[in-house]
Parts: structure tokens; sequence; C-alpha cells
């Protein structure tokens, strides 16, 4: 559950710090809807660049930035709709776009999620603690980035062969990068590096586990689940009907959208994927795998795995051949002769490797379903191809210049995309994936038997989690008042 449970002196300290620093914090409501964020906050932003270290940037912890560099305020949810002459498929897939956030992801909202609670309570001491953002990617990116902007200092785990990208980033940004042994898949060796940093330091650290902290999904439900509404609603026609949202699994934390969906337009399907690689989900498997940003060989704390419908197993070589179609300027060429739009080629850079992922995904689903064009699929585009560009040029070394008989070839495999290692989950489905979380978090990581049970059992278990966005922007508006009176 989230702990909201107050120390009045250390909340004193935190506000006099944020006010020394000059932090005010964005509430949820504002997160979801920028328009409720003060004019003279979006006036300041018009002189600040997108990625700066500026406090002022925890107001661009949202969907709807301005999609450009510097002096951006908010246009609306930033998408991008994959048309059916890509995807081969009669359902609209749409994205929600995370590439205008700070850090390039949207990561920045589940560690704002989790940090800024713990100061608004007093449970984080700025001036002993030290902010543990465990990840596979861009978690850790975006904790790092929070924490500088909250006045914090921050260590980053990451595995060691994910992309030159994210460590470059992080030598500016974190306080201490720590690379810990195996790729993507990888994760027990990050949680097995946190308790070593907790038997190192003690109380002198605070880890921020994005698979296990239930603000993760509750800053997707509040508010990448609001985004896709506003979406769906602009571009759904008269007979339109949402049908479903695709994610990838990763920490889970953005099935919390899913949730949020089911609750506004209930018949929607939730489909999780993973790479068939590593068929954690599908059927109890383990590998390795090259789609950055779903971690996996367990199934994450945070994953509300009775709301899941569907889960789906994705070729990591599919999303590779893939990310240079999209990329390569053979393959955008040879894209346009095929009839997609040519604005729409120019965009597909937007899609990183896990987004591609996604895609996948949910072309998959419309295939399962036969969906229609009045059916639409939304889905999350984390972060784009800048974050892999390494990956790329990596693919040409390997396997040569990039070729029109390439991009025929991969063109004709998104074609073929089936519906196989797809599965539909009944009731026994759903239940052994959750059980699957025993032998990860029980056995391993501390958590107890009843409340993995009552995350199974008990209804108002999930309610209970979001239930606390109410409480929690009223904490933070509280402090934002006492920052105020200590200017």
């Amino acid at each position: 559950m989230i702990n909201l449970t107050k120390n009045e002196a250390q909340i004193e300290k935190n506000a006099k710090i944020c006010a020394e620093q000059d932090i005010i914090l964005p509430t949820y409501a504002q997160m979801a809807d920028p328009s409720l964020i003060p004019e003279e906050i979006q006036n300041e932003l018009k002189s600040i660049g997108r990625d700066e270290v500026h406090s002022r940037n925890l107001f661009r912890v949202t969907w709807e930035n301005e999609p450009v560099e510097t002096g951006g305020t908010y246009t609306g949810t930033n998408f991008l709709e994959i048309p059916s002459e890509l995807t081969g498929v009669r359902a609209r897939i749409v994205g929600l776009v995370g590439k205008y956030f700070p850090t390039g992801a949207h990561k920045v909202g589940a560690a704002y999620s989790c940090l800024a609670p713990t100061l608004v309570t007093g449970q984080f001491d700025p001036e002993k603690n030290m902010a543990v953002w465990p990840s596979t990617g861009n978690y850790c990116r975006g904790g790092a980035y929070i924490s500088r902007l909250l006045a914090c200092k921050s260590i980053a785990i990451l595995p060691e062969e994910m992309s030159q990208e994210r460590f470059q980033w992080l030598e500016k940004m974190a306080d201490q990068t720590i690379a810990t042994p195996g790729s993507e898949s990888n994760v027990k060796e990050i949680f097995d590096k946190c308790h070593e940093l907790e038997a190192e330091h003690g109380d002198g650290i605070f880890i921020f586990n994005q698979f296990d902290q239930m603000p993760n999904t509750l800053w997707h439900h509040e508010v990448t689940g609001p985004a896709m509404e506003k979406v769906f609603h602009k571009v759904a026609g008269e007979k339109s009907r949402l049908a479903g949202v695709c994610l990838s699994s990763g920490s889970a934390g953005t099935l919390g959208s899913g949730t949020y969906l089911h609750q506004q337009f209930p018949g929607s399907k939730l489909a999780v994927s993973e790479a068939l690689q590593c068929p954690t989900l599908l059927d109890n498997g383990f590998g390795a795998h090259r789609i950055e940003g779903i971690g996996d060989k367990h199934v994450p704390w945070v994953h509300n795995v009775k709301d899941t419908d569907m889960v789906a197993a994705i070729d990591d070589e599919h999303t590779m051949r893939l990310l240079r179609l999209f990329n390569e300027p053979v393959g955008r060429e040879y894209l346009i002769s095929k009839g997609v739009d040519a604005n729409v080629v120019n965009k597909l850079d937007i899609l990183g490797i896990s987004c591609i992922c996604n895609v996948l995904t949910a072309i998959k689903m419309a295939k399962y379903y036969e969906l229609t064009e009045d059916d639409v699929v939304m889905t999350v585009f984390t972060d784009s191809e800048a974050m892999y560009t390494s990956r790329l040029a990596e693919l040409t070394a390997e396997r040569g210049a990039y070729t029109r008989d390439d991009a025929v070839a991969d063109y004709e495999m998104l074609q073929q995309i089936s519906t196989d290692y797809l599965l539909e989950l009944r009731y026994e489905d759903k239940k052994r994936i959750h059980n699957l979380k025993y032998y990860t978090w029980v056995e391993q990581q501390g958590k107890t038997y009843d409340e993995i049970n009552a995350q199974w059992y008990d209804r108002d278990y999930w309610d209970g989690i979001y239930g606390t966005k109410e409480e929690l922007d009223r904490l933070i508006i509280e402090f934002n008042k006492k920052v105020e009176s200590y200017r």
C-alpha cells in the first residue's frame, strides 16, 4: 500500500529546503490537466528548456507538453496514430508519445510519484537520504532527473548491457551509477544490489523500487489513463469504441492506465506483452532478450493481474528489424512507396524498441478479436529512437548496410504478424500468473503472505491504492503553502 504516515518535524525541514531551492510541487490533478497550473508558472516555462535541470520542469511531468525543445507550455496530449497501411489491420492503433517529457521518456512521472509523497509526508530527508532508483533503463534516468529537481541525491542502478545512451546521460545526472550484471531481463541482480546497499548504508538510503512502489501504478491510473481517454474522444468517430489498451509488462506501472480505462469503458480489454525469449507471463518461462524497457523473469508486485485480459509474447527479432525499417532512409522510402503517409513515416523515430513491441501487441489484439475501423486500440510510446541510436549502429555493423531488399522483407514480416504466442486469460490463468509473485516477493523480497492474498482476494485492495490520489493532492497543496511561508 502507499504509506502516508507523517513526520511533522521533517515536513517543516523539507519545506525550508524547497523554499531555499525555489521548488514548487505539482499535484496529480495538475499533471493530468495542465490547464490547472497557475499562469505564473506557465510563463516561467517559456524561458526554460524541456530537459534543463530546473525545478519548474516538475510541471512538465505531463503528457500534454508542447513538442518543442525549449520554451513550450501545453498544447494537448501528444499522440501518434499508426495507420492501417503500416499495421495491416483495420483497427486504429493510437499511442501516447513519451518523447516530450523531460528526459525523453514518461518514466519521470512514475519517479516523481514515488519521491514526492515521501517529501510531503516527511519520510525522506534530503540532507540524510539518497534516493536509489533500481531500473532496466528509463526509470533510473527519470529518478535521477527528478531527484536533481527536488534537491535530492540519487543512485541509479541498471544492467550493464543497456544502451550506452542511458549510461552517458546518467553520468551527468546521477550522483552515482551502478551497472549490474546481465541485460534487460536480469532484474533480480538489480534487487540484489539494492540489498547490498541497504546492508552497507542502512537508513541512509531510500529505495524506490519501481516494481513494488504503488505510487508508480497510481500515477498511470491518475495521469496516463485520463490522457488516453482524452485522446480517444479526440479521434473517435460516431461509431467508435475503445476496444482495449496494449502495454508491455516492464514494471507494470503503466498497467494502471488499463485499470482506469476498464472503469471508464466497460468491455475494453487490457493486453500485456513481454518478450518471446522470456515468456514469464505466458508460460512461466525465462531467458534474455533485446526489448529494452520491459525487464522480466518475474511478475511485478504492482501488477493487478486480475485486471489483465490477455498476454502476448513478442519476438525481439521483430522489434529490432522494425527499428531499422522505421529509421533507416531506405526503409522509410519503401514505406512511403507502399502508401504509408509520409508525415507518419517521418515521425516513426518517436518509437523506441519497447514502443514497437507495443504496436505489435496491438496488431495481435486486433487480429485476435477481429477488430474493425470502428475499434480504437490505445498504447504508449514510452521513449524514442534517440535512446537506441547506438543499437542501429550495432545492427549495421553486424548485418551490413540496410537495403531495399531488407525493407521489403521487414515490411512483409510486419504484415504477416499472427496471433501466435498469445493467450486470452481465463480465471485460472490469471491466478497462475499472480501466484508467481510469491517466489519473488514473499520468498526473496520480504513481502507478506497476507498482502499477496489481499491483492487477489480483497476487492478493496487496489481501489484503496487509487483512492490515495485525493489525499496526496491535499498533502502536496499543504506542503506548497508551507514552502511559500518560508520564502
